[in-house]
């Protein structure tokens, strides 16, 4: 293995607990001059209040990073299962929604 190959590998460990994902169903995106914050939501239908799941905070260069990554990744997406719809432009969430009964 060369050098360049020697300094691109990474090994990142991956706990059960990380493992198993949060749900979200809205970000929230806010920044600086230095730093990009993500809060990931949570919304439930009825529920008029949201707890943010997990808040990720990224330097400029790896927001815009991660940006390139999601495109790069929904392209490839949409070419193996066709478009993804936006409900509608503009999306905001509706915070009371219909509720159901049991």
């Amino acid at each position: 293995m060369d050098k360049q190959q020697q300094q691109n590998n990474i090994q990142i460990e991956l706990t059960d607990e990380v493992a198993l994902g949060i749900y979200s169903n809205l970000a929230v995106i806010a920044h600086s001059t230095s730093e990009f914050v993500v809060d990931f939501v949570r919304l439930m239908p009825g529920v008029p209040k949201a707890k943010v799941q997990s808040r990720i905070i990224l330097t400029p260069e790896h927001a815009k990073r991660l940006m390139l990554a999601l495109i790069d990744n929904i392209n490839k997406y949409e070419s193996q299962n066709g478009e993804i719809k936006l409900l509608q432009a503009g999306f905001e969430p509706p915070l009371m929604g219909p509720v159901g009964e049991a």
